[in-house]
């Protein structure tokens, strides 16, 4: 095995474990909520995430220090698109997590993981608000991930849950997140960007704790097992994975890995929650994981 065989391996495994902590941080938010509230649960393992970063951000500043050219003038304008894009980044995030984990209350893990996913197929469909043009097996793949959805979300009464719907609004906000983000990316660095959004959830997220929530210290202790996986590996481990994984990926190949994430999130709840899937929700996380599939075809072919 060559050098670059044994980077892009390694890269592989980066991002597969990345995914992989993703969907089980979907447990990890379950579990958690039965000891504490949403906004207390989502408050602590926000910053958490935010601090886990600093470290690594304090690492590539001394680095880039020594190469960094640009007068204080550059500095002073790049610290304020910084600091906007990722005060925006969080107020976004903070609807998008917020709602996600208020869906904990009502449907299964598995389901919201799914569910969360549909943001990939939303993404290009938003975008034509942007003139970004998408070829016709990308719409095929937005109508199959509906279909999909609408197997996994909605029972035979046709009637649709509170924790689905509470998914399905998460799933747009992730959506426009992405687009936001796909816009400032190459203005900031992403690691600060990611950095500052979880800040900026986890303050208004502790603000809305004690506006609206009771938290209690013996209860946050209780579920202090589930905000430290969900924070700092959730987040600060798994963030960094994605970079590590990404440097020595195709991007095809980076975005199907951490679509995994949804099946992760599936598996993980059968087997620690013991939750279970009807045949019907089954065909609907098959339907919609192919759907998510297709939509990364472009990558694929822009990558070869």
């Amino acid at each position: 095995m060559n050098v670059n065989s044994k980077k892009s391996l390694g890269g592989n495994i980066a991002l597969l474990l990345a995914a992989f902590i993703w969907g089980t941080s979907f447990v990890a938010q379950s579990v958690g909520m039965e000891s504490v509230e949403g906004f207390t649960f989502n408050g602590i393992r926000m910053l958490m995430g935010s601090a886990a970063l600093m470290p690594l951000i304090a690492v590539m500043q001394i680095k880039k220090r020594k190469t960094d050219i640009r007068t204080k003038a550059q500095k002073k304008n790049d610290a304020l698109v910084q600091l906007k894009s990722g005060v925006i980044c969080g107020l976004i995030l903070f609807c998008a997590s917020n709602l996600q984990q208020f869906a904990f209350n009502y449907t299964t893990s598995g389901k919201i993981g799914f569910i969360t996913a549909l943001y990939m197929l939303l993404v290009p469909v938003f975008g034509l608000v942007l003139k970004q043009k998408q070829k016709l097996f990308v719409w095929f793949a937005v109508v199959m991930g509906c279909f999909g959805a609408y197997l996994l979300c909605v029972d035979g009464s046709f009637s649709i849950g509170k924790g689905e719907l509470l998914a399905l609004v998460c799933s747009v906000c992730f959506a426009v997140h992405i687009l936001y983000i796909d816009n400032v990316v190459d203005k900031v660095d992403g690691v600060i960007l990611s950095c500052t959004q979880f800040f900026v959830v986890g303050v208004i997220s502790v603000i809305c704790m004690f506006i609206f929530e009771t938290p209690q210290i013996s209860a946050i202790n209780s579920a202090i097992v589930p905000i430290l996986y969900s924070g700092i590996l959730s987040s600060g481990v798994a963030y960094t994975l994605q970079i590590i994984g990404q440097k020595n990926t195709q991007p095809a190949v980076a975005s199907i890995l951490m679509c995994l994430e949804s099946v992760f999130a599936v598996l993980a709840g059968w087997v620690v929650l013991k939750e279970q899937l009807s045949a019907r929700e089954a065909i609907g996380c098959v339907v919609m994981f192919v759907a998510i599939i297709l939509t990364k075809i472009p990558e694929w072919k822009k990558s070869e």
